[in-house]
Formats: structure tokens, sequence, C-alpha cells
């Protein structure tokens, strides 16, 4: 069974993650420049480095169908950009998972493939996908949802070491970012991070610096640029989170369900 996973940020990655130790066979798509801020659990710096390696899978860069198919002959994940519509004719992929986490739908319907998955808010099941798992951590994370949305985006991040907004690094203006510091730094508050067109960006409250946007990304005022865990030298920045695994563990819930009523 072939799985698109529409994304390769840090929670489209547990997803993928998951779905590979079960033994499905995925492919992801992203943009030409990621956005991923969680960059060292993210399968989108394929398309920086040409390959990348998160936990214990492979992850490598494909620019044409053949070469997606010679990824997945080799156990290794392949990541492409701007071959959606190919990869859906020409694969048939019999899943499709929406992990863009733009909490909105951009373009996905539910008859692009067999069954469709959309991940967090903006989405419905039985009108725009399938099912929709439940990303806001709490009580119903990483849940099924069969009828119905997930919760809606209230803009405010889970509760990490008692610090939730001020946790976050947003751009101060419209700009291109550039970080000065990097993934696993330890920081105090009102340390400078990175610069968007020459205005600094600083933290809001000390710990590791977990997630960092890469250098050169457009970026809008509000836009994430990346984020500091509270918990200081007790985070870890090189697995994959709790959260992308519940995620992941919900959307293989689905599939399996699917995969049960086929056969």
């Amino acid at each position: 069974m072939l799985i698109l996973i529409k994304g390769a940020g840090d929670l489209a990655s547990g997803i993928a993650l998951r779905l590979h130790h079960a033994r499905f066979d995925i492919v992801m798509t992203d943009l030409p420049v990621p956005t991923a801020v969680r960059r060292t659990v993210a399968f989108s710096e394929a398309i920086r480095f040409g390959s990348t390696v998160v936990e214990d899978i492979t992850a490598e860069k494909a620019d044409t169908i053949d070469q997606i198919r010679d990824c997945l002959s080799r156990g290794v994940i392949p990541v492409t950009t701007g071959l959606e519509s190919e990869i859906l004719e020409l694969l048939k992929p019999e899943v499709e998972v929406d992990a863009i986490i733009a909490k909105r739908n951009i373009n996905t319907s539910i008859d692009d493939a067999p069954l469709v998955i959309g991940v967090g808010p903006g989405f419905t099941a039985g009108v725009d996908c399938n099912a929709v798992i439940e990303t806001k951590r709490g009580h119903t994370l990483g849940r099924v949802i069969r009828e119905g949305s997930a919760i809606a985006n209230t803009g405010i991040p889970g509760n990490i070491g008692g610090e939730t907004t001020r946790r976050l690094l947003k751009s101060p203006a419209d700009g291109v970012f550039h970080p000065v510091k990097e993934i696993g730094d330890i920081v105090i508050r009102g340390v400078i991070v990175g610069y968007v067109d020459g205005i600094p960006v600083f933290t809001q409250t000390a710990g590791m610096i977990r997630g960092l946007l890469q250098d050169g990304v457009e970026v809008t005022e509000g836009f994430k640029c990346g984020d500091v865990d509270p918990r200081g030298e007790l985070a870890d920045y090189t697995t994959v989170s709790d959260k992308a695994l519940a995620i992941g563990g919900g959307v293989l819930e689905a599939i399996m369900a699917y995969a049960s009523d086929r056969f």
C-alpha cells in the first residue's frame, strides 16, 4: 500500500516514521523552500541536502517519478516538490494524508484517493476527507474523527514547561529570515536568535532552541520562525515528539481500519 503524505515537517515526519515502521511505502511532498522549524526531525531537510535521517529512517530528494520508484525499492522515503498530480495519476496511492498543518484545507479532495485523511483543523470528515486526526494537545490528541472536524485553531500553542505563546519565535516584520543561533542552543530571555531584514528576533523565555527556520526563508509579520523549549537541557530535539507520534498513531489506526474493511 502506497501512502502519499502532503507535508514533510515535524508532525508529517512523525506520521511517516510510524507508518514506515509499520512497513508501509511512503512518498512525501513539500515546498521547494520548506518552512519547518523543527528541522532536526523533519524529512523536509532532504529537499535542502539531498538526503536526511530522522531517527533510524532515511529520506532522499526525488525529482522524478522514476526516482520516487527507486527510493521505494530501496526502503528509502522519497521527498519531492511539485509532483503531487503526477504521483496521484501515475502511482495511484491508496491513501493520501494531508499533514501540511495549514489550519485550513488548501487543495485536498475526498476523491484524491480511496482513503483521504486530514490532519488537524480545516478538514471535515465526510466532506473533504474520510477521517480527521486531532492535533490539539490534551485528552483527544491523536483521536480519529470520522464525523465532523478537529478542534478549531485557538492560536495558542500547547503548554510545555509552563509556557505557551512565549516559547514561540515570531517574525517582527515581512522579509527574509536569517538565523544567528542553532537548534540545540541554550538561551535566556531577550537573546537575538535571528534577523528579518535586519530587524532582530528575540527570545521571550529561557530554554533550548528546539526549532528554527532555515536561512533565507521569506516570512510575513507574525510568521513562526522557531520555538524555545523551556525545559532547557532536558529537552530532546533529535527524536520525534510525543505529539507527532500520537498523531501518527491516529493516522495508523485510520489506515488499519480501512485496510480491515477492504479485506
